[in-house]
């Protein structure tokens, strides 16, 4: 956010060095989390373990209603991924000094456009050129110059709603935040933070689900989903 200090700012400047800083840290986070969930692997999961294994099972949970177990088991690589991204890089935000990089409409819409290139490819693979294209047309014959442009658009559509639907709200967040934090710098913010805390979980739900939802309707076109 211009004008407002953070630590690796303070290294950087403002700008897209700060953003790709912020962006490494979200890796070398990501990284580290992943090293020690599975550097002691216990039957009884504790600790990082725990909570990576109770992410894991929500991703799966979520896409089972969705799409189906295998299949959400099948994607879950993707989801698990992006999700873990925008979780980690929605919540160090709330931190003091540091910067949402979802809060940047630079890294909200290639997170966008990787999940509409996947998951067209996806239907394109599963179902074949042809077929993949035919659910564009609408259900009736006659109907089908109408339907196809307005299903065009539709999809794109889906790239606008999925960055700047994080974008805003993570950037909303951070202007609440850092407002908050100029008139009362101590203790009265606290309960905002539990605020945000669900916000950024949130976020982060509606666009590990809305992955599910479009492969769901590009993968699983004669399923009753």
């Amino acid at each position: 956010m211009e004008g407002v200090w953070t630590l690796l700012g303070a290294f950087t400047g403002h700008g897209t060095a700060m953003v790709v800083a912020h962006l490494i840290l979200v890796a070398g986070l990501i990284l580290l989390l992943a090293k020690y969930a599975t550097s002691t692997l216990r039957a009884v999961p504790t600790g990082t373990q725990n909570f990576m294994e109770a992410f894991i099972e929500g991703a799966i949970s979520m896409g089972k209603d969705t799409i189906g177990e295998e299949k959400a088991r099948e994607y879950l690589p993707l989801v698990l991924t992006v999700g873990l991204f925008v979780l980690i890089s929605n919540v160090i935000g709330i931190i003091p000094g540091f910067e949402s990089p979802t809060s940047n409409i630079n890294v909200t819409l290639p997170l966008a456009l990787v999940v509409f290139i996947y998951y067209n490819y996806e239907g394109i693979r599963v179902n074949g050129v042809k077929k993949y294209f035919a659910h564009f047309m609408g259900p009736v014959p006659v109907l089908a110059p109408l339907m196809f442009p307005i299903e065009i658009v539709s999809h794109i559509s889906r790239i606008i709603s999925l960055s700047f639907r994080l974008f805003g709200n993570i950037k909303g967040d951070d202007l609440f935040l850092w407002v908050l934090l100029m008139l009362v710098p101590y203790f009265a913010p606290l309960p905002a933070y539990l605020l945000l805390t669900f916000s950024a979980l949130l976020q982060t739900f509606v666009f590990m689900i809305l992955i599910y939802v479009y492969l769901a309707g590009a993968v699983a076109m004669d399923e009753d989903h």
